[in-house]
């Protein structure tokens, strides 16, 4: 079902629960993992941190899309980079830019307080997440990453 509305993103805060919820439960079912209830004290808390990103994409009223992202500070200089953690769009709006205008409103809100280092990682197997990628001017470095 292609959409023809504009997409507004915004950033949820401590107040967005609700939303925040909403979101959380369609990156699980686009991933297709399983997922555990979250309290509303968790999620406020989780929402009302700083180095939290969590933004979201609108249809119209509907939850078209939205990402988890972190602000992680360095040691090698006063700086910090965001982590893109999870990116989803709803089956119904994917294909329509979404993804790009959030990654666009991520970067620029990251950039708005100082940060202009974004990364992500990808499975290799996952072509679509890596076209993706490469399409926003993404550069692949080779690393492992280890599950403990």
């Amino acid at each position: 079902m292609p959409s023809h509305l504009p997409i507004r993103t915004t950033r949820l805060q401590a107040t967005d629960e609700p939303l925040a919820r909403q979101l959380f439960l369609l990156i699980a079912e686009v991933f297709e993992n399983e997922t555990t209830p979250l309290s509303t004290p968790y999620l406020e808390r989780l929402l009302g941190r700083p180095d939290f990103w969590a933004i979201a994409a609108f249809a119209g009223d509907r939850l078209a899309g939205g990402l988890t992202a972190f602000t992680l500070p360095l040691i090698t200089s006063e700086s910090s980079e965001i982590f893109l953690y999870d990116i989803a769009v709803h089956p119904d709006f994917q294909r329509q830019g979404i993804g790009r205008q959030l990654v666009a409103h991520l970067r620029q809100a990251a950039s708005s307080e100082g940060i202009e280092s974004l990364w992500v990682p990808a499975d290799n197997e996952d072509q679509h997440a890596l076209d993706f990628y490469h399409a926003l001017g993404g550069r692949a470095a080779p690393v492992t990453i280890f599950t403990l």
